[in-house]
């Protein structure tokens, strides 16, 4: 990694030894450029990414603190060390108010160079270890941060952030991969120094652009939407945010996430927009197209009523007023989950574990070609949800009340509520309730219990020496009379008279 440092020095024979001093330590660093006057060494650095100025503090046109001044308004993070002579401490300690790093005397001497050299470089190299790990957190794992052999990285928060999203119901899925963003964004930045990351979410970059692109625009949001313009000229259609960064805009994964935010909340259903993030007075958000309480209740009705051809009358309607109204995309998000949601309880009930196929299969709709396309998938899509919920309900009753008769057929000495069988196959109480009934006429109480008598016969059968005691405990009623008063109600006979007969078929056979 090269740092670039500049030299600012009205004498130039001075400035040389500088120069030179500094070419022969063993550093990384790159004399990127020189200036005699303050207003030269200024001009120089918004044209220029610096990461370390070396200054006088007399010069003609404008001193070395208005230099320091001003080049700290563009970059915070720029390490400043002061040239001064003995004559000049006053001026050096006003200096130090503006966070300069060190100071060196005239005539500068390379070992006391070299000293200040090796701390301020030793500075640079943390701050660049920070953002790196900070930049590591928000891009695709496989994006390279390391700078490339003589590749110049300014510091971060010396630079403008633009997060680009793809524009839902767009084409040219292709064209949204690193090379060909880079490419563009690169080519219509032209000679400012550029870098495009891959973000870890699907169809979005991450661009870092040095602050001097905006001096040919009026503002952030001028610059971004003439980037705009230039994607959609080669068919790439985005939704755009920016920010200028400075050390004081906090933490970069935190700002990330904010501006991603941003541009989630901001999205509209057609057409891409930009945002300068950092200015919340173009962010104002009009509610349009926004479902009320009551109209989403209609739709969640509809399905739980099983109204198939309702609700797509009622869906086509919605969906032409969301294309008249441009709603954001967000309304679009939430009426699908509430959708997934409804349809997902409906199957759980039943036992089935559908949510998160569904929930797969709605985040396949922001990637449809066009908004037409995206409404007739979107139909297409509930059509079959409603087709597989009337399927599921003929076939998974069947097959649930075959796996709980024998379930409860294996625990018939246990003693089984409806709420355990519930819990077994993840399913509500009421619902086991209903299945039982539509698979026997009775209830789950009268189920089970004829399940628990017919085995209390068929042990009074093959054990007779068991006493009526013994098959009251072993199928766990509560006490001997209970389970003799339930015996005479299922089989009309009290267990003595039972078992009586028993022994008279015995006999006669």
């Amino acid at each position: 990694m090269m740092y670039n440092v500049m030299i600012v020095e009205d004498s130039k024979p001075i400035l040389r030894n500088i120069k030179m001093l500094l070419e022969t330590l063993s550093f990384p660093i790159r004399v990127a450029a020189t200036a005699t006057n303050g207003e030269e060494a200024l001009a120089a650095l918004k044209q220029e990414p610096i990461d370390l100025l070396l200054t006088d503090i007399r010069m003609p046109k404008m001193d070395g603190l208005s230099l320091i001044e001003q080049a700290k308004i563009a970059n915070p993070d720029l390490k400043v060390i002061l040239i001064s002579g003995y004559s000049d401490f006053e001026y050096t300690r006003k200096a130090l108010n503006l966070q300069v790093f060190d100071y060196l005397l005239k005539p500068v001497e390379r070992e006391a160079l070299e000293e200040v050299m090796g701390r301020v470089i030793d500075q640079l190299d943390q701050q660049m270890s920070k953002e790196l790990l900070d930049l590591q957190e928000i891009i695709h794992p496989q994006c390279e941060t390391t700078p490339k052999q003589g590749e110049e990285f300014p510091p971060l928060f010396s630079q403008m952030m633009i997060i680009m999203s793809k524009q839902p119901f767009t084409a040219g899925h292709e064209r949204w991969v690193q090379v060909e963003l880079e490419g563009l964004v690169q080519d219509f930045f032209a000679f400012h120094p550029c870098r495009v990351y891959t973000s870890q979410t699907s169809y979005q970059f991450i661009a870092f652009v040095n602050k001097s692109a905006l001096e040919v625009y009026s503002s952030v949001h001028e610059c971004l939407e003439s980037m705009r313009r230039h994607l959609v000229a080669h068919d790439i259609d985005a939704i755009i945010g920016g920010q200028l960064l400075f050390a004081e805009s906090g933490n970069l994964p935190e700002l990330y996430h904010r501006m991603s935010s941003i541009l989630s909340e901001q999205q509209r259903l057609k057409q891409g927009i930009v945002l300068d993030t950092g200015n919340p007075v173009s962010m104002a958000r009009s509610e349009t197209g926004c479902l009320d309480p009551v109209q989403e209740s209609v739709f969640v009705q509809m399905i739980q009523a099983r109204q198939k051809e309702r609700f797509a009358l009622k869906l086509s309607e919605l969906l032409d007023r969301w294309a008249e109204e441009n709603v954001h995309m967000t309304e679009v998000d939430r009426f699908i989950g509430l959708i997934v949601d409804t349809f997902a309880h409906l199957y759980e009930e039943q036992g089935s574990g559908m949510r998160l196929g569904l929930e797969l299969r709605s985040r396949q709709f922001a990637q449809a070609q066009s908004y037409a396309d995206f409404c007739r998938e979107l139909a297409e899509w509930t059509g079959q949800c409603f087709d597989m919920l009337q399927s599921h309900v003929r076939k998974s009753k069947a097959i649930l009340f075959e796996q709980i008769d024998d379930y409860v057929k294996l625990n018939k000495y246990s003693q089984l509520s409806i709420n355990d069988i519930a819990m077994k196959f993840h399913v509500s109480p009421s619902y086991v309730s209903r299945v039982i009934k539509n698979a026997t006429q009775i209830t789950f109480v009268q189920y089970y219990t004829r399940l628990r008598i017919q085995e209390a016969c068929r042990l009074m059968e093959s054990q007779p020496d068991m006493k009526f005691k013994e098959v009251s405990d072993v199928l766990s009623f509560s006490d001997q009379h209970y389970f003799s008063k339930v015996f005479k109600e299922y089989t009309g006979l009290s267990p003595t008279d039972y078992k009586q007969q028993m022994s008279g078929i015995k006999t006669q056979s």
